[in-house]
């Protein structure tokens, strides 16, 4: 590999990705005419900017943006908050709104990401309030080795225990399994699917989807979507947060959890986040096609340079995920080490593999962003176990990934300079 140019093979790259790269130049186009047109609807003006303290009462930006989160996702309402700390937090607020003793949670797509296990019960002490805690049951349909939803064994378990299944999980993205990311189409199946056969909600993670196609899991019948606001559709300008959207029965069971029964949506104070939350919104399409572009770029390197990736660079993207199977964990850290490097923000730092709360592996991350944990600006991270795959996202412009991909390609190529 290392007789490569780099330079000659990312021109080759840009050409054969011309066509791939138009396409998502329009599906940022059709995403930012939703939002454009839900701003208008709800007329955004300058006192949307103002915040709140206290109890948060008559809060306009606030009201006005989970209109909009609403209006632009195909759901019923929505609710937006900077006080959410990751998309885990809002995934456990949608799933303790749902969930009471006695019901079952019933996973579809396999295993859910990793910080989940210790909120469902799988793994963690007892005792610590997690769902099992509250007597909730978890089943589990694991992916066909095709990563399809294996709906034999679905039905199976629907029909043995139809009246307790009550929320139906599907994780969109990969996570930390090698699998592939579900389209908007295919959870559309799976929503129908579930209501032909029970009246159990049908719960999306979301994290990393959002905006990379031109509709959202709740415009196909989803209950519930969750996510991050420091990933897609915080558009690198949110700083925290998070955002529930749904039918307006499921957003209201996760408002009383979010605060309490009786208070819901109508408390939280916003403390001047407003703008950069709405503003964020804006930006979203615009920057999820930056990170699209770079992750198909990444793809055509790596896979150039002879790594596994997943998704290869001409297949069909629902999240921004690019997988880099390394194979070693030297390659792994190598990989992260030269992503850091060529990061805006701190790029002398060197990262090392470590212990992170809620990881049942020590998991190395690389993120030189602006805000920190935010998985839209160019970030890279895996868990140190076979077979050493780096998880690569993000990307605030197009230029500044292709650095990034390029920073960690000569890494790998030994040329630390």
């Amino acid at each position: 590999m290392s007789d490569i140019n780099l330079m000659e093979l990312t021109k080759k790259a840009e050409h054969d990705l011309a066509d791939i790269f138009a396409d998502i130049d329009d599906i940022a186009y059709q995403n930012t005419e939703r939002v454009i047109d839900s701003f208008r609807t709800h007329r955004v003006d300058d006192t949307c900017f103002a915040g709140t303290s206290g109890y948060g009462h008559d809060d306009r930006g606030r009201e006005t943006l989970d209109a909009i989160y609403a209006d632009v996702f195909g759901a019923e309402s929505a609710f937006v908050r900077h006080t959410i700390a990751n998309g885990t937090m809002a995934i456990t607020i949608g799933l303790y709104g749902l969930l009471r003793p006695h019901d079952i949670m019933l996973a579809i797509t396999g295993k859910p990401y990793d910080t989940l296990e210790e909120v469902v019960g799988i793994s963690g002490q007892p005792g610590n309030g997690s769902l099992a805690d509250f007597g909730v049951g978890y089943r589990q349909v694991d992916l066909l080795s095709d990563g399809s939803i294996d709906f034999d064994k679905a039905d199976e378990i629907i029909k043995a225990e139809a009246s307790r299944v009550k929320v139906v999980f599907i994780q969109r993205s990969k996570g930390y399994l090698d699998r592939p990311t579900l389209t908007v189409e295919k959870i559309g199946e799976i929503v129908k699917f579930v209501k032909s056969r029970c009246g159990a909600y049908v719960v999306v993670d979301n994290c990393y989807g959002e905006f990379t196609e031109t509709r959202e899991p709740t415009a196909v019948g989803a209950d519930l979507i969750m996510g991050s606001l420091i990933k897609n559709p915080g558009g690198g300008m949110a700083e925290s947060g998070g955002y529930i959207a749904g039918t307006a029965r499921a957003v209201e069971l996760a408002s009383y959890r979010m605060t309490s029964v009786g208070v819901g949506l109508d408390g939280g104070a916003t403390l001047g986040m407003n703008k950069s939350l709405i503003k964020g919104f804006f930006y979203a399409p615009h920057t999820v096609a930056q990170a699209l572009k770079t992750a198909h770029l990444a793809a055509y390197i790596f896979e150039a340079l002879g790594c596994d990736v997943s998704p290869r660079w001409n297949e069909r993207r629902a999240d921004i995920i690019q997988t880099i199977r390394l194979g070693d964990p030297k390659k792994l850290v190598d990989f992260c080490k030269g992503i850091q490097a060529a990061s805006p923000v701190d790029s002398y730092v060197s990262p090392e593999p470590s212990p992170i709360p809620g990881y049942a592996d020590e998991v190395i991350m690389a993120a030189g962003t602006f805000t920190q944990g935010a998985s839209i600006e160019l970030s890279c991270d895996g868990p140190m176990r076979a077979p050493y795959i780096a998880y690569m996202q993000g990307g605030l412009t197009y230029e500044s990934g292709k650095l990034g991909v390029l920073g960690a390609a000569k890494r790998l190529l030994g040329n630390n300079d």
